[in-house]
């Protein structure tokens, strides 16, 4: 179903109404987390007749979807969540771009749906910021968050891969994730739900694997946790994800210190912070693996010391330390229930050269130049 474009026409109309500096520094202030939006959004349109066509750059404004289309009925539909940053000399850049691209055409391939080309999905973003560059925060843990998505927009009740399909493209100025900040959360091990068995759709980002997890969020909160993790889908046993996250362990201390994170099964989202945080960790001199851990392996290494940290990471809040675990089985304190210094250090260099105070050897951001 992938029709290459290398190149899309766009036409551009501008809102009519946009706020005033003295509104979008007030709104910027205090941004939330997907709360607020900005002015413009992309929309392409896609059929299998014409492949991608009919690309702009238009006002952000509620959408017009017939009773019948196609994604309200059999949610064909995937999406990604990627951040442009305020750089230190007053530029913006967006961190890593092409990786998110990539995983934008996996996740499409799974939901039979037609793979955007690497190139559009970055000049979408690219044209967003030229009109919204304004919108990118300045303020520490601050950032506009994108959202690119799709999904299947055919009118009609037949179970079938859609033959016309819409793209777009949002952008949320939006602060810390989590209210509380970086400080360590409290985790559910959820062994009455499952996110992902194998052959399903786990590794893909589709808005039904999270629709499937807010029923085993909910009975977290009820157990006093901020986040529920999730187990394989098999045994209940072998950790995978928490929440939307990937999860990695700290095993060891000072240079010794040994960085873990569950391996990529096909039931795991293949993370783009996990996958920079494993090399970040290596050029800072920690081992980094991809592994398997039980719960009675967390729960034993907690106890006798040698599992130190534990923290989720992921685009929306970068890393968040585990501090304590509860399961129908018990509780336990992860270390000594504060973020970790590993976690604390990896978390500090990545968010350095996402602003642009540090050193960029990956070539991780995508520097956007601005044209008005």
């Amino acid at each position: 179903m992938s029709l290459e474009t290398s190149t899309l026409d766009f036409t551009v109309t501008p809102a009519v109404h946009q706020a005033t500096p003295e509104v979008r520094a007030e709104l910027l202030a205090d941004p939330g987390f997907g709360r607020l939006f900005t002015e413009h959004m992309v929309r392409i349109s896609w059929s299998r007749q014409r492949g991608w066509h009919d690309a702009e750059l238009v006002a952000y404004a509620p959408l017009q979807l017939d009773p019948a289309v196609s994604v309200l009925h059999y949610a064909q539909a995937v999406f990604e969540g990627l951040k442009a940053f305020r750089q230190k000399d007053g530029g913006i850049a967006i961190f890593r771009p092409d990786a998110h691209a990539a995983r934008f055409q996996r996740s499409a391939r799974r939901l039979a749906l037609p793979e955007l080309p690497e190139s559009v999905f970055i000049e979408s973003i690219e044209r967003l910021l030229n009109l919204d560059g304004e919108w990118v925060p300045s303020a520490p843990e601050h950032s506009l968050y994108l959202r690119p998505f799709m999904y299947a927009s055919e009118v009609g009740l037949g179970v079938r891969p859609s033959s016309q399909v819409t793209f777009i493209l949002i952008a949320s100025p939006s602060g810390s994730y989590f209210p509380s900040g970086v400080k360590p959360v409290t985790v559910w091990l959820s062994e009455d739900f499952s996110r992902a068995a194998p052959g399903g759709t786990g590794e893909a980002k589709t808005g039904g694997n999270y629709a499937g997890g807010l029923l085993a969020q909910a009975q977290a909160a009820q157990q006093g946790c901020d986040q529920v993790v999730w187990l394989d889908s098999q045994e209940h046993r072998w950790v995978e994800e928490m929440g939307g996250m990937n999860l990695c362990f700290v095993f060891g201390r000072g240079r010794q210190a040994r960085l873990m994170t569950p391996a990529l099964t096909g039931t795991l989202l293949a993370g783009v912070t996990r996958d920079a945080l494993l090399k970040l960790a290596a050029d800072l001199g920690f081992e980094a693996d991809e592994g398997k851990i039980s719960t009675e392996e967390w729960r034993a290494g907690c106890a006798d010391g040698s599992l130190i940290e534990v923290f989720a990471c992921g685009t929306a809040a970068v890393i968040t330390p585990v501090g304590a675990v509860k399961s129908a089985q018990g509780s336990w304190t992860v270390g000594d229930g504060k973020p970790g210094e590993i976690s604390m250090r990896l978390r500090q260099s990545l968010v350095d050269i996402q602003r642009g105070v540090a050193p960029d050897p990956h070539h991780w951001m995508h520097p956007v130049a601005r044209t008005v």
